[in-house]
């Protein structure tokens, strides 16, 4: 059984300098997840990384935040581990059951290494956007790879980017109004980037909170696998299977490395 106490990474150098997640950010995380938080959208999710951990095996999660993949996949018997650049997200995942199972090294999930080989590596939720550079997220595929085994896999959930959406010459896009909350994103098109901006009614108040992403298209992460030696093996619209089209608002991604 693993330790869920934070191993320290073995890595010296920080591509991801910043930790937006931080304790008031991580304590409302999950009461603010809404549907994602729901077993409709999570068991088939763990579903499929199950299938692709052999049952039994091994599954390392680039960005564990508070558990909400690593916990029921640990529960249906896989050994997970976990990579975290935020010790208050990770304070939320030690509280809940089951997290000793669990072992967490702190620190970027694009330079920090764990040891062992994994039957499957993933980063779910966008999380692949909260690196703002293509170096980031290039360097994300190829730490995938190193910690993969022979014939793994990596996955990705991430959206398409909206850009559709946008008139000419307009940057701002509304995803969320409502009493308690409004959100919207702010492009930069030229730079592949946006700014998403979080206004949140937090005991009466509202609370600001920006974070910046890169957006990045299915080719393009095809690409930096091919540069990590790994190749496209599926992809979807969803953790069920459904078809990716050019409607489809985001996709899951499985790239496997080379079995010899």
């Amino acid at each position: 059984m693993g330790d869920i106490s934070a191993t320290r990474p073995k890595a010296a150098t920080k591509l991801v300098p910043h930790d937006y997640f931080d304790d008031p950010v991580a304590e409302r995380y999950d009461d603010e997840l809404g549907e994602w938080g729901d077993p409709a959208a999570v068991d088939p999710a763990v579903d499929v990384l199950v299938g692709l951990a052999a049952g039994g095996g091994r599954a390392l999660e680039f960005a564990v935040g508070t558990g909400r993949i690593a916990l029921p996949l640990s529960a249906r018997g896989v050994d997970v581990h976990g990579i975290e650049l935020s010790e208050a997200m990770l304070a939320q995942l030690r509280a809940k059951p089951g997290a000793e199972a669990i072992q967490v090294t702190v620190g970027d999930m694009a330079t920090t290494t764990v040891d062992g080989a994994f039957d499957v590596v993933f980063l779910v939720f966008n999380t692949i956007m909260n690196l703002t550079s293509q170096e980031e997220q290039v360097a994300v595929f190829r730490n995938a790879a190193a910690h993969l085994r022979p014939g793994g896999c990596f996955v990705i959930e991430v959206m398409v980017p909206q850009l559709q959406r946008l008139l000419r010459g307009e940057t701002f896009v509304p995803f969320d109004v409502s009493r308690d909350h409004l959100g919207f994103d702010e492009y930069d098109v030229a730079g592949q980037g946006l700014v998403s901006h979080h206004y949140t009614k937090v005991r009466g108040q509202f609370e600001y909170v920006a974070m910046p992403f890169r957006y990045v298209w299915p080719a393009e992460l095809d690409l930096m696998a091919r540069l990590a030696g790994m190749t496209l093996r599926s992809r979807w619209s969803g953790w069920r299977g459904e078809p990716f089209t050019a409607a489809s608002d985001k996709h899951v991604s499985v790239w496997e490395k080379p079995a010899s």
